[in-house]
């Protein structure tokens, strides 16, 4: 199971987010579960980069599926809206009776 959990300041800010786990829906390279929940992540990283100027730390590591991302101060207006969308689809995942057993979201404040 993917483990998806979301970082929240007191204002409810998204300030970051980590993915541990594979999802277990079917063999790696087959898994459509953790190749969408990949895909958010890294385009929502990726887009960060390149059309914000905000600054945040990336760690990961494939073999343990895990990926954290962490904002040094509460993100831009136009970083949250990316990470607003990333957690729009990671919600939809979660909700979705045929996907739900493969991917656990939780928000956290930190």
């Amino acid at each position: 199971m993917i483990h998806a959990a979301i970082y929240q300041n007191e204002r409810k800010e998204c300030v970051g987010f980590s993915f541990t786990g594979h999802a277990g829906y079917a063999e790696a390279g087959q898994d459509i579960v953790c190749a969408a929940a990949s895909m958010l992540a890294i385009n929502t990283i990726n887009a960060m980069e390149r059309y914000t100027e905000d600054n945040f730390s990336v760690s990961s590591d494939e073999e343990q599926g895990k990926i954290i991302c962490r904002f040094d101060t509460a993100p831009s207006y136009e970083a949250g809206l990316l990470l607003k969308t990333m957690i729009l689809g990671l919600s939809d995942m979660a909700d979705d009776k045929n996907y739900e057993e493969y991917i656990d979201l939780t928000f956290e404040e930190v």
